[in-house]
C-alpha cells in the first residue's frame, strides 16, 4: 500500500496536534513487515516522531512497541528523504493507524506513507458457551524426540480451558487460561506464563515436549520445566476444546485449574504438523463438534488514563433529578492509589470522591460543617485484572459494589442529588479547571476503563473521541495501554516483582542477591575473597559465578592453612553372602555448584584411604581390581587408582614412590598381609569428587577392610589473582564481544601511578560501554540508544597511589550503578520508556581502546563480566606491551596482618608472617594462650650475638633483641583469681630489673630499677579488681625516661612516679623472688617482649630455645582478648634520670632474663640458666645474684617462705 509520491500531495490534517491520526484499511488481515515515511511534497511539513497502532476490527487498537517498552518511532528530518523502519517481528492486522507525536516546528503535520507486507491466511474457529470440538487422532507414527502443540488465541475472558489433550494411557495435558495467565497442567500445575492475555488480541502459544524438558512459550516469553515421567511420550489420541461437562461425560480426567469454558477464537491449531482446525473444516470423521470457522469480534471500547493530566468529563443525564442514579464501570490498574470519579453537589455543599486507596475501593462524601462520610469495599484491586465497580444511589440508600457477587458491598443512608447540570470527572481533574468544579486531593488514576454506563446506558466513547460528547485530555481512546512490566520479569535469581503503572520493583530480600533487578550477589565468590577482606575461618556462603545462574552454597572456609583432622573409618567385615560392599556419597552442594568450585580453585583434594587385613585392593599390576571408585563431573567415571597416585596408573601412593611393603605389588594391601593400608590424597580435579566406592575381596574368612573418604577440599581462587600489567599506553588486551543486553555487571581491581586511562571499552553501531579513570574519579559511560549516560564516583583519596582499588559497575533496565572501593555508590535511573537493549558488536578492549589512545598504565586484576572471569594472564602472554601477573600486593593488603605480623609478597597474593607476633593465624589474629599452674615453668634461653653468628642453625635472629635496650614494648593478656601474683619479671646481670605484678589488693603495679646506682621506681596504675577471673590486657611501652601504660580500656591519669629513697635496696629482690616461688595460676595470652613471643615459642615451635617443665597445654582461655589494641594510654615520667658517664644509651635496661608468670626468659651470659621449683623453694643455679630491697613493699609479699641460693654465696 503506497501513498508515497514523487509528485505533489501527501496527508496534512487541518489541525496539527497529537489527537490526529491517519488510518489505513488493508481490506483483510495482512502480514505487515515494514513502514516507510516521507514528508509532504515541496513543503516544510514532516513528522519527526510517531506511534503505530494495529487492529483487526478498527477498534481495540494495540500499540506496537520496540524492545517491549519503546513506543515512539523516529520520523523524518526533511520532506523528501524516505525513512523506512522494518518491524522486528511481523504484525498480523487489517488496520494500521499512525499517530503523529512531533513534527517540524517551522511547519505542520505532513506525511506520505508506504506499508510493506504480504498476504496472510489462517484457519480460525470461534468458541462460545455452547461450542465444543473433539479431534480423535489416528494411529500414531513412530515416537519422536520432540512433540509440539501450537496455536493462537484471543479472548475477552480471563479464564477458561483452551485445550485438553488425552493420551492412550489416560494421561492428560491441559492448557488453561486463569486470570489472564496461561498454565499447563498434567494432574498438577507444571508451568504458568504470560499476563493480561484477556485483551482480545491474538497471542501465540507453543508447547514443546523435548526429551527431558517441557517448554511453554506465550508470545516471546518461554518457561521451561522438567518433563514428568508420565509425559515422556505423550501418545496423544484425543484433543478436546469442549465443555467441561463434555469432558466428564467422555470419562476424561478433569483439568485441575479451571472449570470454565473457553470463550474466544483459536487460530492455526497444530499438533506437530497436523492442522486440527483444518481437519474440522473438512468434516473429517476424526472430528466432532459445533464451532463456526470465523472469529466473532465483540466491540468493547476502552480508554487509557496514562498521563498526569489525563481526565474524562461527562455531563449528567436528563433523567437525573431525584437523586436516584447508577454509575458503573470496569477498570484495571497496577496502582494502589488513584481517583476514579468525582463530582460536586452544590445544592447540599458536598463533594463526592470514588477512589482507590491501598488497593481498596473507597467512597468519601465531604459536606461543609460535617465529618466526612466514608465507605470502602474490595481489596487487592491493583492486580491488573478487570474489576466492576457500581455506585448506586437511592433515596434511602447509597452503596458501592465491587465485582458483584465476587466483591464486597458497603451501604449508607445519605442520598446524592445528581442532576443533568452535574459534571462527572473520571480519572482526574483538568489542569485549568476551577477548583469549584473539580478537586482531586488524591493521586490521579493510571489504568484502563471500559463499559462505562450511566443508569445502564453505555457511554459512547467514540463520540467522546470525536469531541461530540463531554471533554477529555491526554486519553488513549479505543485501546487499553496497560503493560505488565513483571511478565516476563526482569527480576533475577528468584527476586519477586511488583509494579505500578510506570515502573516495577524487585524484592530481593530472600534471594541472596541485590540491586534494582536482584542481579548482583551479596556473597563473595570464594573463600580467598573472604580471606582478603579480613574474615577468619568459619562457614560462609560463596557464589562462584557472581551474578550468574549458579546458586550460592554454604561452605566452610579454612583460613589458617592447617591440615584438617581425619574423619572416622568405615569398617567392612567379611561376609560369605556378599562379594562386594558399595557406598554412595552425596554432597550438600548441587552438581553445577560442585563443578564450578572445582573449576575455579587452584587445587582440590580428597582423602581416600584403605585399611586392610587380608583384603586386596587394586590387584595390580596384572589382575582385575577388587575395589574401585567413581569420580568426576555428572555421574563420574570408574577410577582404578588410589589416593596419592596418578589417574590411569592402576597404582597406590606407595607404588608411585617405590615404597610398597612388597615390591612385587603397586599397593600395600595387594600383598595380602595381616595388616596394611593404602592412603593418600586424590588431587586430579577432573576425577573429583568421589561419588561412590566399591570394596571387594571381603568374602574370604578373616578378610576385613576399612575405608575413609574425606570431604572435598579446594584451595585458592585462580580468578582472584588473575592479573595483567600494562606498560604502554598503546597496548591493550582484546576479547570477544561482551553480551550484556539487559543486565551487565563489570568488576575488577586496579592499581596505577597514572592519573587517567581507559580500563575497558566495547563498541556497537551506536551503542557503547566504557569505564575509565580520570584524575580522582572513575567514570562509567554507556549508550543503549537513548543518548550517552555517565555515572561518576569521585573519591576523597587519590586513585593513582599504586594501591589496589576496586571498581564495580552495573547497568540494567532500571538503573546504572558505579561503586569504587567503599565509597558511596552513584546511581542514575533509566528512562521509563526508552531503549533497554545494549547492542555491541566490536571486540572488547581491556586497558585501552581501538584507537590506541588514552590507554591505561598499571595493573588490572580479577576482571569479571556478568560473573565470568576473563583470563588476563593467558592473553597477556601473547600480547606485546602487556605482562601477565602483577606484584606488589602488600602495598594494599598489609593492613590485614595484625599484631606485628609482617606482610610477605607471593607470586599470586601475599601471606602474613607471624614470626615476630605473639599471635598466629592467617592474619596473625589468633591469640596464643595457655593455662598455668604453679608447677609449670618455661625456660627461654637467649644467645649472645656472637654466639648466633657462630651457629648457623640457631633460632632465627628476629627473636634476639639488643642486650642493651633504651626501651621496651611489653604486652600480654591474663585472667586469674590469684592475688598477689607476679605477671612479668625482667632482670639483668647489671642489677637492673622490671616487674609487672598484681598486689594483694588486686591492683596493677609496675616496678622499675633501671640502674644499679638508682633507687626503685614504683608505678601504680590503681586499676582495681584485676584478680577477678576476667580477661585483662596490659600494654607497656618505655622509651628512655617515659613509660606508657594501658590497662584494658580505662583512661588513667597518674602523677609522676615516687622515688623511694628510704628503703633498703636489698629487700625488694627477695620479696619478688618469694612471690615468684608461688608460681602463677591462671591464663596468659599473647605474651610479647619486644620481638620475642615466649609463650608462642613454647607452644608452637619445637626446637626453639625453650624448655618446658610441667604440662603446658595450649587453650583458648584468652579468646576474648581484643584483636586491636586499646587507644587509652597513660604517660609517666621517671624521676631522677641519671646515668653513668660510660653508659652508651640513656636510661638503658640490659635485658638479660625475664620471668613471666610461670615462664622464664633468660639470656646466656656464657652460662646455662634455668629456673626450678622444688618444695616451694626457688633455686637459681649458676646465676650472678643481684639484691635490692624496698621495705615499703614487704607488705605485698608477707607470709612467703623461700630460700634464695646463689653461686657459692
Amino acid at each position: 500500500v503506497s501513498v508515497l509520491s514523487s509528485g505533489a500531495g501527501g496527508w496534512s490534517p487541518l489541525v496539527s496536534d497529537r489527537y490526529q491520526w491517519l488510518e489505513v484499511d488493508l481490506g483483510r488481515r495482512t502480514q505487515i513487515t515494514a513502514v516507510a515515511t516521507q514528508g509532504r511534497y515541496g513543503s516544510s511539513d514532516w513528522l519527526t516522531g510517531y506511534l503505530l497502532m494495529f487492529s483487526d476490527t478498527g477498534h481495540n487498537w494495540r500499540q506496537h512497541r520496540q524492545e517491549d517498552s519503546l513506543g515512539a518511532f523516529p520520523g523524518n528530518s526533511n520532506a523528501d528523504t524516505v525513512v523506512q523502519y522494518k518491524l522486528e517481528q511481523a504484525v498480523i492486522a487489517r488496520y494500521l493507524r499512525l499517530i503523529p507525536l512531533d513534527w517540524n516546528p517551522t511547519g505542520r503535520i505532513g506525511l506520505r506513507l508506504e506499508i510493506y507486507g504480504c498476504r496472510y491466511t489462517s484457519d480460525v474457529a470461534n468458541f462460545d458457551s455452547s461450542s465444543s470440538l473433539i479431534i480423535r487422532l489416528g494411529v500414531r507414527p513412530s515416537r519422536t524426540t520432540m512433540e509440539v502443540i501450537s496455536l493462537k488465541f484471543k479472548t475477552l475472558k480471563n479464564s477458561g480451558t483452551l485445550l485438553h489433550a488425552v493420551g492412550q494411557r489416560d494421561h492428560s495435558l491441559t492448557l488453561v487460561l486463569q486470570k489472564g495467565r496461561l498454565s499447563s497442567s498434567s494432574g498438577q500445575l507444571l508451568v504458568s506464563v504470560g499476563s493480561l492475555l484477556d485483551d482480545q488480541h491474538w497471542h501465540h502459544v507453543k508447547l514443546e515436549r523435548l526429551s527431558t524438558h517441557l517448554n511453554l512459550t506465550v508470545d516471546k516469553n518461554t518457561q521451561q520445566v522438567h518433563t514428568p515421567a508420565e509425559l515422556s511420550h505423550w501418545d496423544i489420541h484425543q484433543v478436546h476444546i469442549t465443555l467441561m461437562a463434555s469432558v466428564q461425560s467422555h470419562g476424561l480426567q478433569k483439568p485441575i485449574l479451571s472449570n470454565k469454558n473457553f470463550h474466544g477464537c483459536l487460530e492455526n491449531l497444530l499438533y506437530n504438523d497436523l492442522n486440527l482446525i483444518n481437519l474440522a473444516k473438512q468434516n473429517n470423521h476424526q472430528v466432532t463438534g459445533n464451532v463456526t470457522f470465523s472469529c466473532a469480534e465483540p466491540v468493547s471500547v476502552a480508554v487509557t488514563f496514562a498521563h498526569s493530566q489525563s481526565f474524562l468529563q461527562l455531563p449528567g443525564l436528563m433523567s437525573w433529578s431525584s437523586g436516584v442514579f447508577v454509575i458503573a464501570l470496569e477498570f484495571r490498574t497496577w496502582n494502589k492509589l488513584g481517583l476514579l470519579l468525582t463530582f460536586d453537589l452544590p445544592q447540599i455543599e458536598s463533594t463526592v470522591w470514588l477512589y482507590l486507596n491501598e488497593a481498596r475501593l473507597r467512597l468519601r462524601v465531604n459536606k461543609v460543617g460535617r465529618a466526612p462520610l466514608e465507605l470502602s469495599a474490595g481489596s487487592g484491586l491493583n492486580d491488573g485484572q478487570w474489576h466492576l465497580v457500581e455506585m448506586n444511589s437511592r433515596q434511602d440508600r447509597l452503596s458501592i459494589t465491587v465485582d458483584k457477587d465476587e466483591g464486597a458491598t458497603a451501604h449508607t443512608s445519605i442520598p446524592l442529588p445528581l442532576t443533568a447540570e452535574s459534571k462527572l470527572f473520571f480519572g482526574g481533574c483538568p489542569v485549568q479547571q476551577s477548583s469549584q468544579e473539580c478537586r482531586n486531593p488524591f493521586n490521579m488514576f493510571q489504568g484502563c476503563v471500559r463499559l462505562l454506563t450511566l443508569d445502564g446506558q453505555t457511554v459512547d466513547l467514540i463520540k467522546v473521541q470525536q469531541r461530540l460528547l463531554g471533554n477529555y485530555s491526554h486519553l488513549q481512546i479505543d485501546m487499553c495501554g496497560i503493560i505488565d512490566r513483571c511478565s516476563p520479569s526482569h527480576c533475577e535469581h528468584g527476586g519477586r516483582c511488583t509494579q505500578s503503572w510506570s515502573t516495577f520493583h524487585c524484592n530481593c530480600s530472600t534471594s541472596g542477591y541485590r540491586g534494582a533487578t536482584c542481579h548482583s550477589s551479596t556473597y563473595e565468590q570464594s573463600c580467598e575473597a573472604y580471606k582478603h577482606k579480613g574474615n577468619t575461618s568459619g562457614h560462609y556462603y560463596i557464589d562462584v559465578d557472581g551474578s550468574g545462574p549458579i546458586k550460592p552454597q554454604l561452605v566452610y572456609c579454612n583460613m589458617t592453612g592447617k591440615p584438617p583432622t581425619h574423619s572416622d573409618l568405615t569398617r567392612v567385615h567379611s561376609s560369605p553372602e556378599s562379594t562386594r560392599h558399595s557406598a554412595h556419597f552425596d554432597y550438600a552442594s548441587e552438581e553445577e555448584q560442585l563443578a564450578a568450585v572445582i573449576s575455579q580453585s587452584e587445587h582440590c583434594e580428597q582423602e581416600l584411604s584403605y585399611h586392610c587385613r587380608r583384603s586386596r585392593l587394586l590387584n595390580a599390576p596384572e589382575g582385575a581390581p577388587f575395589s574401585w571408585w567413581v569420580g568426576g563431573p555428572d555421574r563420574g567415571q570408574v577410577q582404578t587408582y588410589w589416593g596419592g597416585a596418578q589417574p590411569g596408573s592402576h597404582q597406590c601412593h606407595c607404588g608411585l614412590q617405590d615404597s610398597c611393603l612388597d615390591s612385587n605389588y603397586f599397593c600395600n594391601c595387594d600383598a595380602d598381609y595381616d595388616e596394611a593400608n593404602d592412603s593418600g590424597l586424590l588431587t586430579h580435579k577432573e576425577s573429583l569428587p568421589v561419588r561412590s566406592l566399591v570394596v571387594g575381596d571381603i568374602q574370604r574368612p578373616g578378610s576385613e577392610a576399612a575405608y575413609r573418604v574425606g570431604p572435598l577440599r579446594c584451595h585458592g581462587d585462580k580468578n582472584f589473582w588473575n592479573a595483567a600489567f600494562f606498560d604502554r599506553e598503546t597496548s591493550y588486551l582484546h576479547f570477544p564481544t561482551f553480551h550484556g543486553e539487559l543486565n551487565a555487571d563489570i568488576s575488577f581491581l586496579f592499581k596505577t601511578t597514572s592519573s587517567s586511562g581507559v580500563f575497558l571499552e566495547n563498541l556497537g553501531i551506536k551503542d557503547f560501554i566504557r569505564i575509565e579513570l580520570t584524575s580522582s574519579e572513575v567514570v562509567f559511560s554507556f549508550d543503549v540508544g537513548n543518548g550517552p549516560l555517565e555515572v561518576r564516583v569521585e573519591t576523597s583519596i587519590p586513585l593513582n597511589d599504586n594501591r589496589w582499588h576496586s571498581v564495580r559497575a552495573e547497568r540494567n533496565v532500571k538503573e546504572a550503578l558505579l561503586r569504587v572501593d567503599e565509597f558511596p555508590a552513584t546511581t542514575k535511573g533509566a528512562p521509563a520508556d526508552g531503549h533497554i537493549h545494549l547492542q555491541l558488536n566490536s571486540q572488547l578492549f581491556i586497558g585501552g581502546t581501538a584507537s590506541r589512545q588514552k590507554g591505561f598504565l598499571g595493573c588490572i586484576r580479577s576482571l569479571q563480566l556478568n560473573g565470568i572471569t576473563l583470563d588476563l594472564e593467558e592473553r597477556a602472554k601473547i600480547t606485546p606491551g602487556v605482562r601477565p601477573g602483577c606484584p606488589g600486593h602488600c602495598s594494599s593488603y598489609s593492613y590485614l596482618c595484625q599484631n606485628q605480623g609482617l606482610c610477605a609478597e607471593k607470586a599470586k597474593g601475599f601471606s602474613c608472617d607471624c614470626g615476630q607476633s605473639a599471635y598466629t593465624g592467617a592474619f596473625c589474629h589468633k591469640e596464643v594462650s595457655a593455662n598455668f599452674k604453679s608447677t609449670v615453668s618455661v625456660t627461654y634461653v637467649l644467645k649472645d650475638p656472637y654466639e648466633v653468628s657462630m651457629n648457623s642453625s640457631a633460632w632465627p635472629s628476629s627473636i634476639y633483641s639488643d642486650m642493651t635496650l633504651r626501651g621496651e614494648n611489653i604486652s600480654l593478656s591474663f585472667r586469674t583469681l590469684q592475688s598477689p601474683a607476679l605477671l612479668l619479671y625482667v632482670n639483668s646481670i647489671y642489677r637492673e630489673f622490671l616487674a609487672l605484678l598484681i598486689n594483694k589488693h588486686g591492683e596493677n603495679m609496675q616496678i622499675y630499677k633501671l640502674h644499679s646506682g638508682r633507687d626503685v621506681e614504683v608505678l601504680s596504675s590503681r586499676v582495681m579488681n584485676l584478680a577477678d577471673g576476667r580477661l585483662h590486657t596490659v600494654n607497656i611501652r618505655r622509651l628512655a625516661d617515659t613509660v606508657f601504660v594501658q590497662v584494658n580500656t580505662h583512661a588513667i591519669n597518674y602523677s609522676h612516679c615516687v622515688r623511694l629513697n628510704t628503703t633498703k635496696s636489698d629487700e625488694l629482690d627477695a620479696e619478688l623472688a618469694g612471690l615468684a616461688s608461688l608460681g602463677f595460676t591462671g591464663c596468659l595470652s599473647a605474651v610479647r617482649f619486644n620481638s620475642i613471643s615466649p609463650l608462642k615459642a613454647a607452644l608452637m615451635h619445637s626446637g626453639s630455645p625453650v624448655t618446658v617443665t610441667g604440662p603446658l597445654v595450649q587453650s583458648s582461655c584468652g579468646s576474648s582478648s581484643p584483636a586491636k589494641p586499646y587507644t587509652a594510654e597513660t604517660t609517666h615520667s621517671l624521676s631522677g634520670a641519671r646515668m653513668d658517664p660510660g653508659q652508651p644509651l640513656v636510661n638503658a635496661m640490659r635485658s638479660d632474663s625475664a620471668l613471666i608468670g610461670g615462664e622464664a626468659i633468660h639470656p646466656s651470659n656464657n652460662r646455662n640458666i634455668s629456673l626450678k621449683y622444688h618444695n616451694q623453694n626457688l633455686f637459681f643455679e649458676d646465676v650472678i645474684c643481684t639484691v635490692c630491697l624496698v621495705k615499703g613493699l614487704s607488705a605485698f609479699f608477707q607470709n612467703s617462705k623461700f630460700t634464695f641460693l646463689c653461686d657459692n654465696t
